[in-house]
């Protein structure tokens, strides 16, 4: 492993490291209802629709696409694919909001947790997907010990956390919003370690049974990858629902010429990569 930082600079952000998440393209059924649930439930504004897709994000960043495919089969959990895709809110009153919108309107969590590094609220859109909604604590709060940050899963007190809210009505993400993290099903941890820290050369951040935390530039992690539901499972076979590719933004022009030049025979302005479960990873610089 070549470590970039073994702590986070203070203020670090995931958008604010050399390398962050830009969108997630998700494979759906039902278009209509599901560029509904994340506009209405999940509080995100419909940038761009045309037939078979929708683009939603904030303002004019696209944070999700959903491609159209009414004949997909539903991705079985114990496949290889998305675990969750994770929406950064910028701070502890924002989150609170999104708490109360979703108390309001009815949306059901699965789970709600204090990671120490960060505050998350856990859901599912309805074709079963993951979804994360958290906010990060400072990182100069964050514990260190070497190269592995302190994370755990901790009771997170969600009537403090809507106590925290601002008394304003609710309207949808704020500006700043981003796609934090993205965590994998994945078969194999060696496979994962293989492809995500030795190929793409991401640091590992914490390990806990059956999954690993990979980061660049001192944040907590960008993507994770688990075997919880899915070890031994292949590549995902086409035609299913669920995750299509993940957009990866890099801010640094060194990191992203080093990276795309490993994406052998493809445009330099287009790289992608294919991880081992057939996940894609497209390149892009900021």
């Amino acid at each position: 492993m070549t470590t970039q930082t073994a702590i986070s600079p203070a203020g670090i952000t995931s958008g604010g490291a050399p390398l962050r998440i830009g969108s997630v393209a998700l494979t759906v059924r039902d278009l209509d209802r599901m560029t509904r649930f994340y506009r209405d439930n999940i509080g995100l504004s419909l940038v761009e629709t045309r037939r078979g897709l929708s683009r939603l994000g904030v303002g004019d960043d696209v944070l999700l696409e959903l491609i159209h495919d009414p004949a997909a089969r539903l991705v079985d959990r114990a496949e290889a694919g998305l675990f969750h895709v994770a929406f950064l809110l910028p701070d502890r009153a924002s989150l609170g909001h999104w708490l109360r919108h979703a108390a309001q309107t009815g949306v059901r969590l699965q789970g709600a947790s204090d990671h120490l590094v960060s505050e998350a609220l856990y859901l599912a859109d309805p074709e079963g997907n993951g979804i994360e909604i958290y906010r990060d604590r400072p990182s100069e709060d964050w514990s260190w010990a070497g190269d592995a940050v302190d994370m755990a899963t901790i009771r997170l007190d969600l009537d403090a956390l809507a106590a925290a809210a601002p008394d304003t009505p609710w309207d949808g993400m704020p500006a700043d919003t981003i796609i934090g993290h993205v965590h994998l099903q994945v078969g194999d941890m060696e496979k994962a370690d293989a492809f995500y820290e030795d190929f793409l050369g991401l640091d590992v951040t914490s390990r806990v049974r059956g999954a690993a935390f990979y980061s660049y530039g001192g944040y907590h992690h960008h993507i994770a990858a688990n075997t919880w539901n899915s070890a031994g499972a292949g590549p995902r076979p086409t035609g299913t629902t669920g995750l299509h590719s993940i957009e990866i933004v890099t801010a640094d022009p060194a990191l992203h010429a080093r990276l795309a030049a490993r994406a052998k025979g493809q445009p330099s302005d287009a790289p992608t990569f294919t991880d081992p479960w057939g996940t894609v990873l497209r390149l892009r610089a900021a």
